[in-house]
Formats: C-alpha cells, sequence, structure tokens
C-alpha cells in the first residue's frame, strides 16, 4: 500500500476553490508524490470497471517511459480544422494558467499532462467508425502513474470550481484509496475467438491503387500513401488490458499506446516517433521503405541487404528525409541528421530508419512542431497538400487518428508524438485495423496490398487473431 501524505492536497484545494470564486472560472490543483513502483498495466487494469471509456496508456520504446492515466478532469476537443494544433495549444495553456501545482520533481510526465491526438485530416469526411473521437481531442486524467527511468509518480487532479466545498478532498482521497487498494498483477484473460475477418473491398482498393499509379505517371504528384480497412469480429468483448499485455510482449521496440473514448479504444504499437521535444532539444525520425523479417538470420541479413540497396524504397526515404529536414530547420538552430539510413528491425517488418536531433529556436513550442511534421511523405505523400487532398478524394477509409500524431505534453511544453500506425480501433467485440503503404509510379497494386498484410501483422496478432 502506497502512504500519500494529503496537506498540500487538501490546502491546493481550499485555495483553488476560492480563486476560482475570485475568477469565476474553475481552477486546477495538481499534486504529484514519487511512489513506489506500480506494474503499469495492473495500474491500467485497476481503473477499468471505475473508469471504462475514461483511460490512456503509453510507453516509450526504450521502455524508460510510461504514462498511464485514469479518468478525466479536463477534456480538450474540437471539430474545427483551421488552426487546430494552435487552438489546441492555447486552451491547453489558458487551462494551467491559473493552477496551482504541486511539484518539487524536475521530471517530465509529472504534474498535469495532457493525452491524446489528432485525426488525419479534419476535412475527410467523418463516418460512423470514428464517431467517438473528435478531430482534436485531449484528456487530462484525474490520476496519473507516471514512469521515468526507474523512478515512479502518481499525479493528483483536481478542477475546483466556486461551487465546491470540503467534501471534494474527501471525494478525491477516497477514490484515490480505493485505486491504490484495488491494483493487484494483471493477468490477462483466456484467448477470445475470432469469428470473421474481412478486408473492406479490397478489389476496389487495389483498383485505386492503379489509378493513382496513373495518376503520378502524368502530373506533379510524387507519392500518395494509401491506407485500408480489415474488420475483425470476436466472440466476446475485446479485453484492451489482454492486447496491450500482447503488444508489451511482442512489440517491445516501439511506442504502445491506447487511447479510450467513450467506450471505444484506439490502441496500437507504433515504430515511428513524430517528435519529441525536451526543453530546446528536440527529436524526430525519418521512417519510410519496408521488407518483412527473414525466417533465419542469414535470410533476415539478405532481406535488410536488399531494403538497404532497392532504390524504389531509397527514394521513398529519401522524399521522407528531405521533408523532414526541411521542416526542422524551420524551427531548429541547428540539426543533425546521418547521410545514410539503417535497418530498424521490429518483430515483424524491418524500416529504413534516419534518427534527426535540432535545437529549437526560442518560439517553437512542441505542437507547432507537430503541425509543421504533419503528416509526413510517409503517412501521406509529396508535395504534401496535394497528397492529402489525392487521399480525401480517392481513399474509402474514414482514417480517423490512424496514421495522425497522438502522445503527450506536459505542463511546461516538454512532451512526445508519435505517429499512430501498426493500430486498430477496438469497439466491443469488433475491431477495425489499418495499414498504409507508400504508392510511387512503378508502384504495383498486388504487392502494395501484400505489403499492407505485413503491417496489419502486429495488431493482428496482439488480437489473437489468424493470419490469411
Amino acid at each position: 500500500m502506497v502512504t500519500i501524505q494529503d496537506t498540500e492536497l487538501k490546502e491546493g484545494i481550499q485555495e483553488a476553490i476560492e480563486r476560482a470564486k475570485a475568477l469565476s472560472k474553475p481552477v486546477l490543483v495538481s499534486e504529484v508524490q514519487k511512489i513506489n513502483h506500480i506494474d503499469p498495466l495492473s495500474f491500467y487494469a485497476a481503473g477499468k470497471s471505475r473508469f471504462f471509456g475514461e483511460r490512456f496508456f503509453w510507453k516509450d520504446p526504450s521502455g524508460e517511459t510510461y504514462i498511464i492515466g485514469l479518468g478525466i478532469c479536463k477534456q480538450i476537443q474540437s471539430d474545427q480544422s483551421t488552426g487546430r494544433f494552435n487552438r489546441v495549444e492555447n486552451e491547453w495553456k489558458r487551462f494551467i494558467n491559473n493552477s496551482i501545482i504541486f511539484n518539487p520533481y524536475d521530471k517530465n510526465a509529472t504534474g498535469p499532462v495532457m493525452f491524446g491526438g489528432f485525426s488525419f485530416d479534419p476535412l475527410k469526411k467523418k463516418t460512423k467508425l470514428w464517431s467517438k473521437y473528435s478531430d482534436s481531442l485531449f484528456h487530462v486524467p484525474t490520476y496519473m502513474y507516471s514512469e521515468m527511468n526507474g523512478q515512479a509518480f502518481l499525479t493528483t487532479n483536481v478542477v475546483c470550481t466556486q461551487h465546491d466545498g470540503d467534501t471534494l478532498f474527501e471525494k478525491i482521497v477516497a477514490e484515490r484509496g480505493m485505486i491504490m487498494a484495488s491494483i493487484s498483477d494483471f493477468h490477462p484473460e483466456n484467448s477470445n475467438t475470432l469469428q470473421e475477418e474481412a478486408d473492406i473491398n479490397p478489389e476496389k482498393w487495389m483498383e485505386t491503387v492503379d489509378a493513382v499509379v496513373d495518376v503520378l505517371k502524368s502530373g506533379s504528384l510524387k507519392k500518395v500513401v494509401l491506407a485500408r480497412e480489415s474488420r475483425l469480429i470476436y466472440e466476446k468483448p475485446i479485453e484492451i488490458e489482454r492486447v496491450l499485455w500482447n503488444l508489451m510482449e511482442m512489440q517491445r521496440e516501439s511506442f504502445i499506446f491506447a487511447f479510450e473514448s467513450n467506450g471505444d479504444c484506439f490502441i496500437g504499437a507504433s515504430p515511428e516517433r513524430l517528435i519529441k521535444k525536451y526543453g530546446e532539444n528536440v527529436f524526430t525520425t525519418c521512417l519510410a521503405g519496408s521488407i518483412p523479417r527473414g525466417k533465419t538470420a542469414e535470410d533476415d541479413h539478405i532481406l535488410g541487404d536488399t531494403l538497404l540497396h532497392d532504390q524504389k524504397n531509397l527514394t521513398e526515404h529519401q522524399y521522407v528525409v528531405d521533408m523532414i529536414k526541411e521542416a526542422m530547420e524551420e524551427s531548429c538552430l541547428e540539426v543533425e541528421l546521418p547521410d545514410e539510413p539503417q535497418l530498424m528491425k521490429m518483430r515483424d517488418i524491418q524500416h529504413l530508419y534516419t534518427p534527426v536531433r535540432g535545437k529549437t529556436k526560442g518560439d517553437a513550442s512542441l505542437l507547432a512542431l507537430v503541425d509543421r511534421l504533419h503528416p509526413t511523405p510517409a503517412l501521406g505523400g509529396l508535395p504534401k497538400r496535394e497528397a492529402v487532398e489525392k487521399i480525401r478524394e480517392a481513399e474509402e477509409l474514414d482514417r480517423g487518428f490512424y496514421a495522425a500524431p497522438l502522445g503527450w505534453m506536459d505542463f511546461r511544453g516538454n512532451g512526445e508524438y508519435a505517429v499512430a500506425i501498426r493500430s486498430g480501433l477496438i469497439q466491443g467485440n469488433e475491431a477495425s485495423l489499418f495499414a498504409g503503404c507508400g504508392v510511387v509510379q512503378d508502384s504495383n497494386a498486388e504487392s502494395e496490398y501484400q505489403e499492407t498484410k505485413i503491417k496489419f501483422r502486429p495488431m493482428l496478432t496482439a488480437l489473437g487473431g489468424y493470419e490469411k
């Protein structure tokens, strides 16, 4: 049992209620305690009954950072497309501007943190599939477990209004105590039987690939990324915790995330960082060009060497490098990247990979960098605007949060966003999986279709499905 001193929180709530009366608007109190280590998945599972639909989970590829949120004390959301990144950032700043924060620890991802993301294209017509998610959606958790480099912290966030009284403190402490007392080692339930797997209009998708190839041969477009959906139906509701457990076992080198909204859950294991910011230091990733893993070490080496010398994939990768380098140079005083790509080897697939780092100019905020980078040519195409317009016109799929920025930002402006690929949307006993590939002039529709099947594997395996 974790012992938590509540004096600061009690005094903070009293002060915040008085401040809320004076300002005639809600005031946040955020209190951070250093605690003993908790299994992150067990903390997430402890909120299942009380906070289902109001949880998030995040792990970085190094395994050094975990952030798990339960409950929602503040929601930032919008379906407006114009200036959406700036709009979210401004609302976040307004929210924390008058807050009372008790955080003696100089650690990222402690204190107030907003977690969430943006849709791939807010101008794409929304379908029922993504009806539970706004085009911009972020949650500030009521209770948050964060772990950095082996140190564990518990953040409690309380929004106080002028109408609140002393009972608010008692309620929060009681609820937090019940959560902490209910934490136990998580053990996944028995497997769930897959009843049906259906690719959504695969023939039409391949026809779209062929049509886009024709456009690429005759116009200014260089590359268009086309995505598709596979729908799975299971015997009983899918246990999110089990899927996360499987992803943690099988995709350790990835960003592993889950973001619930109104009962649905967007979940995945992405190999691709969009941007990380810590002070003036920023890091991003160029990831484009892929090939399967080999069945033996020798086969794997041959496949990797083939990828490193394949002109189609090298050209596709260079598009991403050039665009990201240009975007970073707009915001950074210095940018560093290697001359040649290397291999990033995941469980089921290997990619061409170029890491990029820089030091920001004074006014470059995290979400401004997200705005400049999204979508990279690896997820949209090139040139950016024309490629997104072609996707909007040609693609049957409503991508929602797939292939879009998802991550977190703390009250100091530090944070990290991944590109939400290798992902799926869980809805009760059903799930949609998403995968895409870069279409260029010499693309072959059947080959691209097979590439998407490889990219379905991480989520299909984590869900306990089978591969055709």
